[in-house]
């Protein structure tokens, strides 16, 4: 469920016209509803509720966005982080130090070493060098860190390729036969204390099939390091549970992650932790777009719309779907491609779909947009970076500012020898 609802014959972001954002704060724009990221969280929350202790972590690299982030900081959540920049961020929106989980497969020494001076409560090991790194620079600060060790357990999460993390051939994690000699090195290095074992399979999973089979390998590899005389007190068991980005995709709900690993885990004794980003954000958001021209075509006319793959690379990057509709739908309906100005063929949304008329200067939306949207926006072209609104109620407020090509390029410097 989200906000995004039509009212008297025209779409609201919770009780907000989102024609009176496009007029206050124009287009191409991100609108947030903070009711539904609110929603979303409790109800993953409340799904893992009889799993005794549990740990949840969202995942900063589906929305940065210091406002979202304020939101489920508020919700109890701390942050899986993947780089320093997000670690700024989470600090920033509150969520507290010793609730940030630092995974990510390129960490460079000068980010462990940040990491270890705010005082966050876990790194995920994704090898061996990188625990001789972290327990070098841990021990010349005379502290003991918390730290897992990143399995890959070769399940295929049966989602695009791109978005795969947990194959043999992924650059993420350890291979899970070579894991308890590894952790049993890793455990008895200065500056470390190593609390257990951590996976992640991949994103936007259909059903829980995927993480089942991986869940069954990861408690067998508890039991393996656990006989060999290792301490494991924690599991953590990743993210990418999977939306509805067409209403008929098939989506697991929070519940049947909740049931499955209650079956799989039992008897672990050990902290759960999980690390929701898309289930969280994707439906809280959608990109606002204005129609610049309906230009005929050989087949069907292209749509084209003030939004592009700069402001929303999923399509063109993973030929990801997104609902298209108008604003204001009259009920007719038209087939036609959407497209972006970006001079790129690359930039279309859509190609022969079935959507609302549309015409010049009418506002539509493209739907799920709230992950993997605008934390992935450039200004490619020399386009503006797109800017973020969140809504609360009735009222609204610009949460990311529209950053002009003019302001990027205060940024660039024209060296004195070309100066003439």
């Amino acid at each position: 469920m989200d906000h995004f609802q039509l009212k008297r014959g025209e779409l609201h972001a919770e009780d907000v016209p989102l024609r009176a954002i496009a007029e206050a704060v124009g287009t191409p724009v991100y609108v947030y509803s903070r009711a539904t990221l609110e929603r979303h969280a409790r109800v993953f929350r409340e799904a893992l509720e009889g799993l005794g202790r549990v740990h949840l972590a969202f995942a900063v690299k589906a929305n940065p966005n210091l406002a979202v982030l304020k939101v489920l900081a508020r919700q109890g959540y701390g942050a899986d982080i993947v780089s320093g920049g997000e670690m700024v961020r989470a600090l920033a929106a509150g969520m507290r130090a010793e609730d940030i989980v630092f995974s990510g497969v390129g960490k460079t020494p000068a980010e462990l070493a940040q990491g270890l001076d705010a005082g966050i409560g876990q790194f995920n090991l994704e090898h061996e060098e990188e625990g001789h790194v972290l327990s070098a620079l841990a021990a010349a600060r005379g502290q003991r860190v918390s730290a897992t060790l990143r399995v890959n357990p070769d399940v295929d999460a049966g989602t695009h390729e791109k978005i795969s993390t947990g194959k043999a051939d992924n650059k993420f994690g350890v291979p899970i036969d070579q894991a308890p000699a590894m952790y049993a090195r890793l455990a008895v290095l200065p500056g470390l204390k190593m609390r257990g074992v951590a996976c992640h399979i991949g994103s936007q999973l259909s059903n829980v099939d995927p993480l089942e089979a991986a869940y069954v390998k990861i408690g067998q590899l508890i039991g393996e390091l656990r006989a060999a005389g290792e301490q494991v007190d924690r599991a953590d068991l990743g993210g990418g549970l999977g939306v509805r980005y067409r209403p008929e995709d098939p989506a697991p709900w929070p519940t049947d992650l909740g049931e499955m690993v209650a079956r799989v885990t039992k008897g672990w004794d050990v902290e759960l932790m999980f690390e929701p980003g898309r289930v969280i954000a994707g439906n809280a958001g959608v990109l606002m777009t204005k129609v610049i021209w309906v230009k005929p075509g050989v087949t069907h006319p292209y749509v084209i719309v003030d939004a592009a793959m700069n402001d929303l690379a999923r399509p063109a990057l993973y030929g990801a779907y997104h609902h298209f509709e108008a604003v204001r739908p009259s009920g007719e309906r038209m087939t036609a491609h959407i497209a972006g100005p970006v001079c790129e063929t690359g930039d279309t949304f859509a190609m022969g779909r079935e959507i609302d008329v549309v015409r010049s200067d009418d506002l539509a939306i493209f739907r799920t947009a709230g992950a993997y949207g605008a934390t992935m926006a450039s200004t490619y072209n020399s386009r503006s970076l797109v800017p973020e609104v969140m809504v609360d109620g009735g009222r609204f407020a610009v949460v990311a500012d529209r950053i002009s090509a003019a302001t990027v390029m205060n940024a660039e410097r024209v060296p004195e020898w070309l100066q003439d």
